[in-house]
């Protein structure tokens, strides 16, 4: 199964794409959990098995599931020219500018990481000085500088793999995404919608050169002509313009609407996925934070067919979902309304779930308030471990890209 298909949030999941989590968790160190944007430090080798987990799920419910790190290393390992190409791109947005250690970087990775898939998750993990083995004695940076300074940041939030790009319908935005570390990890999706057999052909509706941020987290496909958008922390109302007007653009796209909704800027609603996904062809689950009147924007295109056209509207949530699905619809609060559950619970992404099919879907096993709930309402809860995980702050869906959805 080649190229994108997803016009909905809950059609049978047929192909997804992962990242297991690698090595790029072990050069995760109190001082740069901030930087990295990360709460806590996981164990690898726990967080690994429960990603496994989450994938042997997915493989059970019938989804074929392809990880990143693989479609990345098929276009290395592709031609030489390419895979010359991204390694002096990758050196250039590690932030390393000099002659000097653009050439160390180069040969150290060439000499050491032959093998295509090898080399790509060394640059998702990063490179210490000390791996370098350089000679010290003509730079004073190097003698003045601890042996286990990353000259490369590692990637640690790639298993995320939600965010660097997104399907829309049968295209794709490959994100510019608002912080420096989580921005470099657009390479791969780069390479991958350039160069890779399976999704070169794939309509872009955005880039990764663009301006203005966005990130996947805030895209969902309502349906098959309705596409959802946060405004929020990390997506911004310029980009969702640009995208709108790309998507009416294309010829081939069936979507005649973007919804914009305005979420508060802050930590607990960092994308619009933390703050509703929908479960069933009439229910969500939602952030109880968020109900009640909601400044949402519709984006149509302009009747010269050039443009876009903006409205807003003030409508509960509800009423607002029901007319985008076609049906009345549920919203479930995590937490099933207990404050302090809810809190709790949202805090380990308890609405940040992932439909396989409509009513049956991937939640943190953690959250059991509210999977008690999900299940009291019929829904077919499928129970992930999630010790480790959940410690980088996102939950199922975060950690999918849907890349095949049979239609409803």
């Amino acid at each position: 199964m080649s190229g994108i298909r997803v016009s909905s949030e809950i059609g049978p999941l047929k192909k997804v794409m992962l990242h297991r989590p690698g090595a790029e968790l072990l050069n995760l160190t109190p001082n740069t959990l901030e930087e990295l944007l990360f709460d806590d430090i996981p164990f690898l080798k726990v967080a690994q098995a429960e990603h496994d987990a989450f994938a042997d799920i997915l493989r059970g419910e019938g989804a074929e599931v392809v990880y990143l790190e693989d479609l990345a290393a098929e276009v290395v390992a592709s031609d030489p020219e390419i895979r010359e190409q991204f390694l002096l791109q990758w050196i250039r947005e590690a932030d390393i500018h000099t002659e000097r250690y653009t050439r160390i970087i180069h040969d150290y990775l060439e000499e050491n990481y032959s093998d295509p898939k090898d080399l790509v998750m060394k640059t998702m993990a990063g490179i210490n000085l000390q791996e370098l083995q350089t000679d010290k004695s003509d730079s004073l940076v190097d003698l003045v500088s601890d042996a286990s300074k990353l000259v490369c940041a590692p990637m640690p939030n790639l298993y995320f793999t939600r965010d660097p790009f997104a399907s829309i319908g049968n295209g794709a935005s490959v994100n510019r995404m608002y912080s420096v570390t989580r921005n470099r990890e657009t390479i791969y999706a780069e390479y991958v919608f350039k160069h890779h057999p399976d999704f070169k052909d794939v309509p872009q509706y955005y880039g990764r050169y663009n301006t203005f941020h966005i990130e996947g987290g805030d895209i969902l496909n309502i349906s098959a002509d309705t596409l959802a958008v946060g405004i929020s922390q990390r997506t911004e109302p310029d980009a969702i313009d640009q995208i709108a007007h790309n998507i009416f653009s294309d010829e081939t796209s069936p979507i005649e609407k973007v919804l914009a909704f305005d979420i508060p800027s802050s930590r607990a609603f960092m994308h619009l996925d933390t703050v509703f996904t929908q479960i069933d062809a009439d229910k969500f689950t939602v952030h109880p934070g968020i109900l009640g009147p909601l400044t949402v924007f519709e984006i149509t295109p302009s009747a010269s067919g050039s443009g876009i056209k903006v409205r807003e509207i003030n409508e509960p949530l509800e009423l607002l979902l029901s007319k985008a699905v076609g049906t009345s619809v549920e919203l479930i609060p995590c937490g099933g309304g207990d404050r302090i559950a809810a809190e709790r619970e949202q805090w380990n992404d308890g609405s940040n779930t992932l439909c396989v099919r409509p009513g049956t879907i991937v939640v943190y096993e953690r959250n059991d308030v509210t999977n008690a709930v999900l299940q009291e309402k019929g829904l077919n809860v499928l129970q992930m471990p999630s010790a480790e995980l959940s410690r980088g702050r996102g939950g199922p869906r975060c950690m999918s890209m849907p890349l095949i959805r049979e239609d409803l």
